[in-house]
């Protein structure tokens, strides 16, 4: 991209301090969006490293997408990351869209191949003239823009891995097109995590990789968010949270404290950092801070 992103991702993570960012996903709606501005201005005082903004399934949110980012790079002092996936797109629409987010001062792309229209366990279809693989469009951006570019990873392999070194195959693949770092989907159990980033050095992938954090607020939809991933709730958290299902107040708070130690114990062991996926809403993010004593 033309502006360039200045100092390169990497650097900024790697830069001696641990890297914290954010995750907000498209607003459908008026009242969405103030939602959403609200979140980011609660969270901005935290001064995360990035934020990022999500792209819906099959592109479905591609403009508001676009606008949304281009208005956090213009009227905030936050540094977003765009989201673009292979889904649905022709190499002349990625083009365009590219395009749309330089002209709005983004310079910072997360590259994914996304899930297909129908849901994630659905067959994947490519777009006419478009792109496969995650890896390619790592290549593609990276061929016609000036843009830094990061990558997804998965701590127990992608729901569609034949198995995790498969996987940690196809996150060498982008790294080796030129991905600078990778975030994680949500992290279930530290050592899942620690497992992905050893299988990852192993093979010469040496981009930060920064773990997701899904703060733990409500058993019905975490049940089924971990489920839409081809995975399970760990044991020892279904223990600690399902007696509680009756009593919301209590699971909520428990959940801070599964995913405050969860926090602790990435953070210990190395993680260069901690991405949240907020789902629009401030709270649970601010309050996992004041318990990691992570102040403004």
């Amino acid at each position: 991209m033309t502006t360039g992103p200045g100092r390169s991702m990497r650097e900024l993570i790697e830069s001696g301090e641990k890297s914290f960012s954010f995750e907000f996903f498209p607003p459908k709606d008026a009242a969405g969006e103030e939602r959403l501005w609200r979140a980011i201005t609660e969270l901005e005082p935290y001064r995360p490293t990035f934020v990022s903004v999500t792209y819906g399934a099959g592109g479905s949110s591609r403009d508001t997408t676009v606008r949304i980012t281009g208005r956090i790079a213009q009227e905030t002092s936050l540094l977003p990351v765009a989201h673009l996936t292979c889904v649905g797109h022709s190499r002349a629409e990625l083009i365009e869209i590219l395009d749309a987010y330089r002209d709005a001062g983004v310079a910072h792309i997360l590259a994914l191949r996304g899930d297909p229209p129908g849901g994630p366990h659905t067959e994947w279809v490519s777009a006419e003239d478009g792109l496969e693989y995650a890896s390619e469009l790592v290549a593609f951006i990276k061929e016609h823009y000036d843009a830094a570019v990061g990558v997804a990873a998965f701590p127990e392999g992608h729901v569609n891995a034949e198995s995790v070194e498969h996987d940690a195959q196809v996150l060498k693949a982008k790294h080796d097109a030129g991905a600078e770092f990778a975030v994680t989907e949500m992290v279930l159990r530290a050592s899942d995590y620690f497992a992905l980033v050893d299988r990852a050095r192993a093979i010469g992938v040496d981009i930060p990789i920064i773990p997701g954090i899904m703060p733990i607020l409500n058993l019905n939809s975490m049940s089924r968010m971990v489920e839409l991933s081809g995975r399970e709730m760990p044991p020892e958290v279904t223990a600690r949270i399902e007696p509680l299902a009756e009593t919301p107040a209590e699971l909520r708070a428990e959940g801070i404290r599964i995913s405050t130690e969860l926090c602790q114990e990435l953070l210990s062991g190395g993680a260069p950092g901690l991405h949240f996926y907020t789902l629009n809403f401030s709270k649970a993010t601010r309050e996992i801070f004041t318990a990691l004593q992570i102040t403004v």
